[in-house]
């Protein structure tokens, strides 16, 4: 229970700072990501034992040219569907392969297509039409999933969801997860109104089965380091990148998800 209290004291936190900074300015929204993304980078990096400075030099540029300037968006689409590529990628690993080959270029291209990306098209969201409550939705949706999946499974579970990747994890925890997302969804589409009650209920299921494809990739990746953690910053949380692996993964799908509703409508 205890465990459960701090979980959540530092999940509001997070998620309040947030949303502080999506409505004090866009400006202070790319600085709060463009910080946690240095953070992310850092655990990442220490993860694949890569040593690396260039890749926040990288993340700098494509946040400054990609989210704040948007010089082309065509860039922006073929960087989408690279992004989702090395995603499904990352995927065929996790459930196909013991151990994730991690080479000098490969671990480039992850953290480029993989962990970059997700701070990119997770801040792109907000300049869409009504992209301020989106991009609330979204960790709201997360957090719902996180949070009835750590409660069914810690008082349900028996059946192991991936044991080899993540022993906790259960299959009635990820039920539970999927359950909560989709109220919340309902909840959010009530509230807000920013899109139609199909389109949250299709996020919600994108958010849990892909934020949980995300924690179990970044599981995968501390088991080949041999740790628990990826960082000790938020308590009961661990790392930046342990408390965004979800939606660092989910956010190139979901983006490219709403530029083809929006272009079917």
């Amino acid at each position: 229970m205890k465990e459960l209290i701090v979980r959540c004291i530092s999940g509001v936190l997070y998620i309040s700072i947030i949303i502080i900074a999506l409505f004090a300015s866009r400006e202070w929204f790319l600085a709060l990501f463009l910080l946690l993304g240095i953070i992310t980078i850092l655990e990442f990096q220490q993860l694949v034992r890569l040593k690396s400075y260039i890749s926040y030099l990288i993340f700098g540029v494509f946040l400054y040219f990609f989210s704040y300037k948007v010089f082309d968006i065509n860039a922006i689409y073929i960087y989408a569907v690279l992004s989702v590529f090395v995603n499904l990628f990352l995927l065929k690993n996790l459930l196909l392969i013991s151990k994730i080959p991690m080479f000098v270029v490969k671990k480039y291209v992850a953290l480029i297509f993989y962990i970059i990306s997700g701070f990119i098209f997770l801040t792109l969201i907000p300049n869409r039409d009504d992209g301020d409550e989106i991009v609330i939705g979204m960790f709201v949706l997360i957090w719902a999933n996180d949070s009835c999946a750590y409660l069914m499974g810690k008082n349900f579970g028996k059946r192991k969801l991936l044991e080899r990747v993540s022993p906790k994890k259960t299959v009635e925890g990820f039920i539970g997860g999927l359950a909560g997302s989709i109220l919340a969804g309902f909840l959010i589409f009530n509230y807000s109104r920013s899109l139609t009650l199909t389109i949250w209920f299709g996020m919600a299921i994108m958010v849990s089965v892909l934020g949980t494809f995300g924690d179990l990739i970044q599981s995968k990746f501390k088991r080949q380091a041999g740790v628990k953690d990826s960082g000790t910053i938020m308590p009961g949380h661990g790392g930046i990148y342990d408390r965004l692996d979800s939606i660092i993964y989910a956010s190139p799908f979901i983006y490219a998800v709403l530029e083809i509703v929006d272009y079917v409508s």
